[in-house]
């Protein structure tokens, strides 16, 4: 499992930028964006390969930080992975623009591109390039009209939206 986190830490940490063309949202309000969020829809990374179930929950930390725990189940070898990360606003807290570590100082960028600003019941998040990208929901599914208005403004900012892995939910 220790192999697992590693690999996440070395693929998405390291970089805190956000892809040429792209914008974070703007108008963030943090603590509408705690609690549990379900991932929707990914693209695959050796890190995340073979899980179901995904999901990320995010509170308060004492030292202003967001604490992270993502966790999902591993149906090749029947049990749950759980990994739990620090977030920190990299520009203003009202900017959906903020660093993630899993392992001591390497921060690799969350970037919420698009956000149901009225509920906060949907976002868009990509990593510091066009080959990290999460549908993520406060529910295991959206409707096909958010997913089809989510996969445009993807589309619109570059992503291969044909990659995307739409995510199992069953054991909750």
């Amino acid at each position: 499992m220790k192999k697992f986190f590693l690999v996440f830490a070395l693929l998405f940490t390291g970089c805190l930028t956000v892809p040429e063309g792209v914008d974070t949202v703007k108008g963030f309000e943090l603590e509408r964006y705690l609690g549990k969020w379900y991932e929707v829809a990914r693209f695959d990374h050796s890190f995340e390969r073979g899980l179901v179930d995904v999901t990320a929950a995010y509170t308060k930390r004492d030292d202003g930080g967001v604490k992270v725990i993502n966790r999902g189940y591993d149906k090749l070898k029947q049990e749950w992975k759980e990994i739990e990360g620090k977030a920190f606003f990299q520009d203003t807290p009202d900017r959906g623009l903020l660093k993630v570590s899993f392992f001591g100082p390497f921060y690799g960028t969350y970037n919420i591109v698009e956000l149901d600003k009225i509920n906060y019941s949907y976002a868009l998040v990509c990593g510091p390039d066009r080959s990290y990208l999460w549908i993520m929901a406060r529910t295991p599914k959206v409707s096909k009209k958010i997913t089809n208005d989510l996969l445009a403004k993807a589309s619109s900012l570059g992503f291969d939206t044909s990659k995307l892995i739409f995510v199992e939910h069953s054991r909750e």
